[in-house]
This record gives C-alpha cells, structure tokens and sequence, in this order.
C-alpha cells in the first residue's frame, strides 16, 4: 500500500488508510444468491411471492474453485453481488414504483429487468434490493435492450440519490451530512464541494439531478464536476485507475487493492485529519463500530481475487462497425493529427499522464510515474478540488468508443462527434452531456484536437474511431 496510490495534488491531504490490523479484524463478507428486479408490470406472475419462499443461499466457496474459470465465475457472481441491502440508494419501495422509473429515466433490459441491482435473501421470507455492487455503475443498457457487463455504465444514479431525498423528505441537515461525507475536500482552498453541502436542501438535491447517467458523483469526487464512469472491458492493459490516475496498477494485486479501498473503506480513511466517517471527524472508529456501508466487512482475499479475475476477462461486444474506405481514411488522418501521441496503438493510449492547468509538476513525479508534460486543457476541478484529484488526468484508451459515452472525463459531451464540433468551445454552447445545475450554456474546453477538420474529414475520423 506504500506506494500505491499517487499523492494528491495537495500533498498533505494525501490519504492515510486504515491500519492492516483494523481492516483484518473486519468480517468478511458472505455472498448470497441473489435475484432480478423486474420493473413493475414486467416482473413473471408470482414472482415475488415465490422469493419470499425462496431459502437463502451462500454462493461463493473458495474451496470448490479449480480451474481458472471456476474463479471468473464466481467473480461474476461478485461482480453482480451487492454490499449493501439496507437501502444506501434503493429501496424495495423505489423498484417498485413506477414514478420512479419515470424520474430517474431508467434503462431496462428487453425483459423489463433492471440489471444495476439485485435482490438478496440472506435469510427466508426476508426479501431486500441490494446496492452499490460493482455492476451497479459498470453494467449499460443499450438502447436495443442488449447489456454489456463492465462497460461505461449508464445507471442514473446521482438522480436515483435525488428521488430518495426527495421521497424521503429527509432534514436539510441530513442532506447536508450525506454530502459532506460523499464529497467535501475541506484541504481545498475555498472547497467548492463544502460550499455546497451548506447550501439549502433544494439546491444540492438539483446539482444531484443534474448528472446525467454515464456519469456518477461516487464517493471523493463531486457532483459540481462528476466524473464520466469508466469502462473495465481492457482494464487489465491499464496503468493507472481513476481518472486522475490515483491508483498505480501493476498487477493483479493492485486491482485487489483497489476494489478493497473502494468498497468502501476509503470513508475511513484520513485526510489531513479530514475523516468523512469518524467520530467527531478525529479518529477512526474502532474495527465494526462504523455501520456506514462498506466500512464494517470486507471482501476475503479469495474474494476480492475472483473478482479481479473475472474484470481481467471482461470482452468488448462484437463491434459493427466494420472497416472500410472511408474508416482508413479517417485513420490517415488519425496519424497526420498526432493522435497516435497519446491515443498510441494498439491500446489506442499512452498510458501516462497529463498534468492540469494549474498544477505543477513535482520533480519526484517525473522519476516515479509515467508523466506526458502537456495539459490537453479540459476542466482541472476534479483534479484539484475533490479527495481523489492528484493534479493529472490519465489518458483514456479509445477502444470501444463506439459503445461508450458520455465523453471527456466529466461527460459534458454526450456523443463522439460532438467532441470534434467547434461550437463546443464558445460560451453559447449547450453541452449535450453534464451540464451542472442552474446552467443553460457553457463552453466545453480542452481537448481541442481535430477542431479544424473539414466536415469531411471529421466524418472519416469518426468513422476510423468508430471501429476500434
């Protein structure tokens, strides 16, 4: 752990973790079978009765795993299994609701089902929706109904979090405290995310809606710059996780790592004396004290293995975007650009990072990590105003960009083309993606590489891109 994780751009706040003896002393977290949620009017007859009889059932045995296939399916299992069934984000009562699926604009499957949450029976008769599983933000829905397992996903959560407020009628100060704890960086220099956790119910609950899916406000970032979801298919070929990189990745034991920290125990983690789940924000609770979700168990080792394992053997779906003429000609252009710089095949990115405007580069970082010394310009908030900003922003690969979307890493551009749309740098622009609340025009700047093309040749590109 020393040496995993990159400083944050301000360095004292960088994040001390819990101590190994706490985190050992945390249960371990048992995998039930768990079961689809059908929208209403969708769901079988007798469904939900036949649940209610159903026994509960411990799904994930380390012992029974031979072949390296036996542990990419349980880690699917896991990929699917959810740590939280007490409502953290839905409810029964949501799932249920046919407002609910207006408000929030949720994706189905052609069978009705909504695949970002399972029922979990962890004992008979007792029948809970789980949350916050990692095919919670990275399964899609396309617009065919066809899921894609480990993709950008597009579950709206942040408008999900928005309906539960709502419904709730929870206190101003309770709003305030969930927010404070999602995204406040009080080490920041007038942190816009504590600016907005004091602001009234009505006007946090709109920054929430504002996100559109795609993207996802999870813990440490901000719904002021919330950062598109990223896509695992090829995560394997990466070095860096997070958008600005936070996390180093040399191999199966970092992505290990990785998911332990970020289920969720980096709630408990301290930053410059900053905790979001503590007591009185000082110290650490003692081991299981916490019930925040996410800090009072933790995957096994065998667990958090499998997991790795089956998001190492994610695969794209066939794409149908076939070669032809027109693609090898955006190609050429592809290479005369310079794109081929960052977006270096065959993994179509460098695998380094670009530091932000505003950000100097440390003289230690250019030993360690692998820096482009260039800033592409896009908006530098997430890198230096949230909890897990580090000053740089990974290059994305973009592979699989026909399927994925919204785009720049905080989904202000809701198509490709549109990121090659030179209306997009004025300041009348409407962006087609993440807008932010109470904001009707914008310009989307950074990135402005192809700007220039003539239409033809932003159409050859596109369709070079396209077939990645």
């Amino acid at each position: 752990m020393a040496d995993f994780e990159l400083p944050l751009a301000t360095p004292k706040a960088s994040p001390r973790h819990v101590p190994t003896a706490y985190y050992y002393r945390l249960p371990e977290r048992v995998i039930y079978k768990t079961y689809p949620v059908y929208a209403p009017g969708r769901e079988p007859a007798g469904y939900w009765e036949w649940l209610h009889k159903q026994e509960p059932q411990i799904v994930f045995d380390p012992a029974k795993l031979k072949t390296e296939a036996d542990w990419i399916k349980a880690g699917e299992l896991l990929f699917d299994s959810p740590i939280d069934n007490q409502g953290a984000i839905l409810t029964n009562e949501d799932v249920r609701d046919p407002a609910f699926y207006a408000y929030t604009k949720m994706p189905l499957t052609k069978d009705g089902i909504m695949p970002y949450a399972r029922y979990v029976i962890s004992e008979r008769g007792k029948v809970l929706v789980g949350n916050i599983s990692c095919g919670m933000c990275h399964t899609r829905v396309e617009p065919n109904g066809l899921v894609l397992k480990g993709a950008q996903g597009n579950f709206p959560g942040d408008r999900a979090t928005a309906w539960g407020l709502r419904k709730a009628d929870t206190p101003e100060a309770g709003i305030r405290f969930f927010t404070s704890l999602m995204f406040n960086a009080p080490f920041v220099k007038d942190d816009p995310n504590t600016q907005l956790s004091q602001q009234s119910s009505a006007e946090i609950i709109k920054a929430f809606e504002a996100v559109p899916a795609g993207t996802m406000g999870r813990q440490g970032t901000s719904i002021l710059f919330p950062p598109s979801v990223p896509d695992l298919i090829g995560v394997k070929d990466r070095t860096y996780l997070d958008h600005g990189g936070l996390a180093r990745h040399r191999g199966i034991g970092d992505m290990m790592r990785y998911i332990a920290v970020n289920q969720a125990m980096d709630f408990l983690s301290d930053y410059d004396g900053y905790i979001p789940v503590g007591i009185k924000n000082k110290t650490r609770p003692e081991a299981g004290k916490s019930r925040f979700v996410g800090t009072y168990d933790r995957h096994s080792e065998a667990q958090l293995y499998a997991l790795s394992k089956y998001i190492y053997a994610l695969k794209p779906p066939v794409n149908p975007n076939k070669p032809s003429g027109q693609s090898k000609r955006g190609e050429r252009i592809f290479i005369e650009q310079g794109c081929v710089t960052c977006h270096t095949p065959p993994l179509y990115t460098n695998n380094m990072l670009t530091p932000v405007d505003g950000f100097e580069v440390p003289d230690d970082h250019r030993k360690k990590y692998d820096i482009f010394e260039i800033s592409v310009g896009t908006d530098p908030g997430y890198a230096l105003k949230t909890r897990r900003g580090t000053g740089y922003y990974k290059v994305p690969s973009l592979k699989g960009v026909w399927y994925r979307g919204p785009f720049l890493h905080d989904g202000s551009l809701a198509k490709l083309d549109d990121l090659l749309d030179p209306k997009r740098v004025r300041d009348d622009y409407v962006p087609t993606g993440f807008k932010g609340a109470n904001v009707s025009t914008r310009a989307v700047r950074g990135h402005e590489f192809g700007l220039e093309l003539s239409a033809a040749d932003r159409s050859a590109l596109l369709a070079f891109l396209n077939t990645l």
